[in-house]
């Protein structure tokens, strides 16, 4: 298939545009998190290197890998999280863009939640900005994956999970941050904006109840 250069144009910018916002937000603070999107039509993975200060971001800024995380183009180095977004393009094939952020709520709700192994959320109309939930009569149970710094082995887990929750919208590493996705940059933001919002509402009634 050939390359469409400008539709390519479109979706780099516009996850730049993203990583920027988060970090406006501060749910990317000092170098932390990592955005990516994949080409429909080359299938490569355009991802945000490593080190990198995501308020600064720009399309230069990105390597080009392929689908196996070999990198064919861009200056710097892949983060060491990288597997776990080839994990999630390869077992959710209809997804074309990541984010992966750390915010003070998701942080909080990841680790209290991790011996549950999932922060369930449910009656919360905003529910219903996730792809597929028609209602607010939903529960959402997003994943908790122990965080470790064996990222083989981590991509091996959230190999398991994706598996045995076809239809999750997010996945949380224990006190350390959530990863999001859709079939386009700007789902993949709606998901996370929709996802955050729930984590601090329901960290805030948790804190509320004691």
């Amino acid at each position: 298939m050939v390359p469409d250069a400008r539709a390519l144009t479109v979706q780099t910018d516009a996850l730049c545009a993203l990583a920027r916002w988060c970090a406006g937000r501060g749910w990317v603070p000092a170098t932390s998190g990592n955005f990516s999107v994949k080409d429909a039509a080359t299938e490569r993975i355009f991802i945000s290197r490593s080190g990198l200060d995501k308020g600064q971001i720009t399309p230069a800024d990105l390597l080009e890998l392929d689908v196996t995380g070999n990198l064919l183009h861009g200056d710097g180095r892949p983060s060491a999280e990288t597997g776990l977004h080839l994990v999630i393009y390869r077992d959710r094939p209809k997804v074309h863009a990541i984010a992966h952020v750390h915010t003070i709520w998701n942080t909080l709700l990841s680790a209290r939640c991790a011996a549950a192994g999932a922060v369930e959320m449910e009656g919360y109309e905003l529910l219903k900005a996730l792809s597929g939930v028609t209602t607010h009569a939903y529960r959402e149970c997003v994943p908790v994956i122990a965080n470790t710094q064996d990222y083989a082995a981590l991509a091996q887990e959230l190999t398991g999970v994706l598996k045995q929750n076809p239809a999750v919208h997010g996945v949380l590493l224990s006190g350390h941050g959530l990863y999001t996705w859709g079939t386009s940059v700007a789902e993949a933001r709606r998901h996370l904006e929709a996802l955050e919002f729930l984590f601090e509402v329901e960290g805030r009634r948790i804190t509320s109840e004691g």
